[in-house]
Formats: C-alpha cells, sequence, structure tokens
C-alpha cells in the first residue's frame, strides 16, 4: 500500500521540493502512468515520447520529493530502473492541528510482521530481516528466535501465523463504522511460480471468515523494497490484500465473504482483535503464503488495521 505524505507549512525544504516537482506537466504524467504498476525508464521515455535523458531527470526529481521509489532490476541490456508510485495522497497543514487524516475519526495500528503472537509452521518454511536469514534457510528455528521480532518476510507450506491487535483505543468509540485489515501477500512455491494458487484462510477471535485468494508466487522481477543480498530467483513480491468489517458484514478484497460484523468483535470485552492467517485443513488451494513487512516486496507497510468512526 502506498505510503501518505504529509507537509507543514513550516517545513520550507521539504514542501519546496514537491511543489517543484509537481509543477511540471510531464512529471504529473509520469506519476498518473505508474499510477497502477512499475515501468522502466526506456518504457516511461518511449510512453512520453521524450529523451531517455529527460525522463531520468525529471525520475530523480520525483525520487528526490519522495513521491516516487526505484530499484535496479535485469534487464536484456543490462541492469533497468526500474519505478513506482510511492505514495497516493499528500496532506499540508497551514493552520496548525486542523491537518486532515489526523482528525478524530481514524485509528491507524500497524504490527510488524515478526511480531505474531502465535504460529506454527512446517517446513519448507523460513523468516528473514532486511539483514539476512534468522537460522537456517527452510527451517522453524528463526520463528522461535528472538530475532524474529524483526523480520521483514517469512514463508510457510502449511500452518498459520497470528497477530493481536489492542481494543484500549477502540472501546472509546461504541459507533465504529468500519475496521479494515491490509498486508502484502503472495503464495509460496519452490523457487517461485507466478501461477500458484493458494487459499489463506482467515480468522478473526478464532472464527473462520473466509479466504485471501492469492494467485501466485511472485518473481518475475524484484521487489521494488528488497535488499540487494536477496536472490532473484526467491519470491520477490506479493499483491496487497484488504479484509474490511462493517456492521453488516466481512469483504474480502471487496468481496463479501461473511456475515462476521463489527459486533462479532467484541472491541467491548475483548482485549484484542485476533488476526490469524493460515494455510490448513480449510484451504482448497494449499500453495503456502509469504507475508511481506515493510522493507521487503513493492510497499513499504506492516500489517495494518484502520478504524472509521
Amino acid at each position: 500500500m502506498k505510503t501518505k505524505i504529509t507537509l507543514n507549512i513550516d517545513e520550507v525544504e521539504k514542501s519546496s521540493k514537491i511543489f517543484h516537482a509537481l509543477a511540471s506537466p510531464a512529471r504529473l504524467k509520469i506519476l498518473q502512468l505508474i499510477e497502477d504498476k512499475p515501468l522502466n525508464i526506456s518504457k516511461i521515455s518511449t510512453l512520453m515520447n521524450i529523451p531517455m535523458s529527460s525522463t531520468a531527470l525529471a525520475i530523480n526529481i520525483l525520487e528526490d520529493a519522495g513521491l516516487v521509489i526505484t530499484t535496479s532490476s535485469p534487464g536484456l541490456r543490462g541492469s533497468q530502473k526500474l519505478c513506482a508510485l510511492k505514495t497516493d495522497s499528500i496532506y499540508l497543514q497551514i493552520k496548525k492541528n486542523e491537518l486532515p487524516g489526523e482528525n478524530t475519526n481514524v485509528i491507524i495500528e500497524q504490527i510488524p510482521i515478526g511480531n505474531y503472537f502465535d504460529f506454527s509452521v512446517e517446513p519448507p518454511c523460513g523468516i528473514v530481516t532486511s539483514d539476512g536469514f534468522i537460522s537456517a534457510e527452510d527451517s522453524v528455528y528463526g520463528f522461535y528466535a528472538p530475532e524474529h521480532s524483526f523480520a521483514q518476510l517469512l514463508w510457510l507450506t502449511r500452518g498459520f501465523v497470528e497477530y493481536r491487535f489492542p481494543t484500549y483505543r477502540l472501546k472509546n468509540y461504541p459507533n465504529m463504522k468500519s475496521i479494515e485489515f491490509s498486508f502484502e501477500l503472495c503464495s509460496e512455491a519452490p523457487g517461485y511460480c507466478n501461477d500458484w494458487k493458494s487459499d489463506i484462510a482467515v480468522y478473526f477471535n478464532g472464527t473462520h471468515i473466509g479466504f485471501v485468494h492469492s494467485l501466485g508466487d511472485f518473481g518475475n522481477r524484484r521487489g521494488l523494497l528488497n535488499p540487494d543480498w536477496w536472490d532473484h530467483n526467491n519470491t520477490q513480491y506479493g499483491l496487497i490484500h484488504s479484509i474490511l468489517i462493517t456492521a453488516t458484514g466481512t469483504l474480502i478484497d471487496d468481496q463479501p465473504v461473511s456475515d462476521f460484523n463489527l459486533n462479532s468483535l467484541n472491541i467491548g470485552t475483548e482485549n484484542s482483535i485476533n488476526l490469524r492467517l493460515a494455510v490448513d485443513s480449510t484451504s482448497h488451494y494449499k500453495g503456502g503464503m509469504n507475508l511481506f513487512g515493510e522493507k521487503f516486496g513493492d510497499y513499504s507497510q506492516n500489517i495494518r488495521m484502520k478504524a472509521i468512526y
């Protein structure tokens, strides 16, 4: 999921860079081109009908302003720079304490993927930080190691990971409108396989809600955030999936799946909302799971809860 940029009018240098980057029709067009998917500089240059040098300069300005993120990807003639949109919204605060998105109707919590409360995994499986493997590759031992809190990618073929989101802030707002959970995820195949289906079971507080349907274990290009040491033959990136709980039921990736609703969470009496992601006996396609942190894959986010009241 793309990040939000928050500007204060007093942050002159930061604001100036962004305003300068947005002050060019050509640079605005580039942002439109990469809105839905990353493109390399050559492709952008062709679509814009401008020289490669001009495209590269425009990308550098956009990247310096924090609007795009670039990464090197193998190409037919050496490496190529892949460009992706880093943010989808910019808020400018002119008058103090009146910043959109920091009002009283949204609560956002993020839990790093390594901060699971419970788990059960079967090899092949593994867990890594942005610096390297925790324990041996395809071993369960890394999931027990203290370093698991710093994990940026974990994978399993069978089993689950469970996260607990505290409810103490939510209890103050009994008229909750919705709670959404989102994360970057894909299947888990040997190496990678773009056509490798997996049904990841979703549980809230022990109740099976439905499935996240993953279409593949994606590796046809490098993940935009992956560290240099990560082998290009491994899983590279996932897709953002969302689970939305409303007053009437639950939707997974915008599809209604269950009557499980906000009242079912028992926020008033429970201390946490327990989210479990599993590949288990209920899954039709048992194709494993990769779960990405904020420094792996394509999206700079952890497991995110957004509550609107």
